[in-house]
């Protein structure tokens, strides 16, 4: 050894830190060998040893088929072992050529459905195998080099754990897309109606004996009305938990249209509710309730039952039930067609329709005043609990109650004329929607 070269050990022997890992430098030596040297010379045993803690520890590795684990699997264990020898050797770390081939591996993996720490701990149980074997030999004297195998053991594992969950993540993610896509068109032809097995067959689901339809209208997280808070972001942290919510709350897998704002959900079901009646109406209302608390924000949803070939027409009344709630005031909450018979028959189109609707003229231009009556019939004719809604005073109902009165000939106090109103302001909401755009 030159004079240079052992200054140059003995500079990285005193602090292996400054002399980093990606260094070349003199090859770690323990009792006088190289450690490099300790690792060919245990090749032998060391790919067997380290499969042997795969297959016992890593269930996921476990279940491969056997020509698999000593075919492919033991060849990436193999030049595993060689590569992390190279960099005790050189003290360069794996190249481009290398990382590629370390995340198609990976990928593979992926696609067979293996889980991402298993993969990543396949390598760190090679390392730590090969660790194993060679500090054994250390002494006393050897804390320097043990310190620099460490160092160059703890970058290669960097390195290479990049490599792994890049290719993973990549083919997951292309995985995903294609899975999707297909549960998008599955979507799409259950909406549409006929037959979706075809569908169901490409996007790899069995289509179950009923959906639950849930038409959802979301208000917005208390962030997104926050002053220089991202509203985006804070919109798309409630779709998340929305999502994520269903998927944990829900057996098979829920079929979504969502934005912000809300959108459609179907739920897979074993048994075909009867009509969505008692234990079932009640164990669907907590899970709105849940849904509601989990992603902070109002829910108003409204929900049929149906066979796969009948998701299109549930899926059109859920959506006239949701309208038809929401123009008559009622609060968050779910609701079914019973909930609202009255309202959605009155918002049909016929001549009794318009004629109700005409009822409410006198009060165009008075949107407070509609917006009164609807909360005062909605909340049991309770003026205080219909101004808290309105976020008024009591008074201030009282007032807008009575002018209202005035104005249509109709009291929403009267027993006789809450029928009435009632219907004139279904139909007045249904009039508005569908009224053409002038523009």
């Amino acid at each position: 050894m030159t004079a240079s070269n052992q200054a140059d050990r003995d500079a990285e022997r005193r602090d292996p830190v400054a002399h980093g890992p990606a260094d070349r430098g003199p090859a770690p030596r323990l009792g006088g060998v190289a450690v490099h040297e300790r690792l060919r010379a245990a090749a032998a045993v060391l790919a067997p040893a380290v499969m042997a803690r795969l297959v016992e520890q890593l269930p996921a590795y476990g279940a491969l088929p056997s020509e698999q684990l000593r075919g492919e699997v033991v060849r990436e264990v193999d030049r595993g072992i060689r590569a992390f020898t190279e960099t005790l050797r050189t003290g360069e770390l794996p190249g481009e050529g290398e990382l590629t081939r370390i995340s198609e591996s990976s990928a593979r993996r992926a696609d067979e459905g293996v889980p991402l720490e298993a993969v990543v701990g396949a390598y760190h149980f090679g390392a730590q195998e090969c660790a194993a074997r060679v500090l054994a030999a250390a002494g006393p004297d050897d804390l320097p080099d043990v310190l620099l195998v460490q160092y160059r053991l703890l970058d290669y594992l960097r390195l290479v754990s990049c490599a792994v969950a890049a290719g993973y993540v990549q083919e997951r993610q292309a995985a995903l897309g294609d899975e999707q896509v297909a549960r998008q068109a599955l979507l799409s032809r259950l909406l549409e109606g006929g037959d979706p097995q075809a569908a169901a067959d490409r996007a790899g689901l069995a289509l179950p004996p009923c959906f639950l339809v849930l038409g959802i209208t979301m208000g917005p997280h208390p962030d997104e009305l926050l002053p220089g808070v991202n509203h985006d972001v804070a919109a798309r942290r409630k779709l998340r938990r929305l999502r994520n919510e269903l998927r944990h709350r829900t057996k098979g897998d829920p079929l979504s249209a969502l934005s912000a704002a809300g959108g459609l959900v179907l739920i897979p079901s074993e048994a075909p509710p009867a009509d969505l009646a008692g234990p079932d109406r009640d164990r669907l209302a907590r899970l709105v309730e849940d849904l509601a608390r989990v992603c902070g924000a109002e829910l108003l949803v409204a929900a049929a039952a149906a066979a796969p070939d009948g998701v299109a027409d549930a899926a059109r009344l859920v959506g006239e039930v949701r309208e038809v709630a929401q123009a008559s005031g009622r609060g968050p909450g779910l609701y079914l067609l019973d909930d609202v018979l009255l309202e959605y028959q009155l918002s049909r189109p016929s001549p009794a329709r318009d004629r109700l609707a005409t009822l409410l003229a006198p009060l165009a231009g008075r949107p407070e005043l509609l917006d009164t009556l609807r909360a005062f019939l909605a909340c049991g004719l309770d003026r205080r609990q219909a101004a808290a809604r309105l976020q008024v005073h009591p008074n201030t109902v009282d007032y807008r109650l009575r002018k209202a009165t005035e104005l249509t000939g109709l009291d929403a106090a009267r027993g006789a004329d809450q029928l009435t109103l009632r219907a004139a302001l279904a139909a007045h909401d249904t009039a508005r929607h569908t009224a053409p755009d002038p523009g």
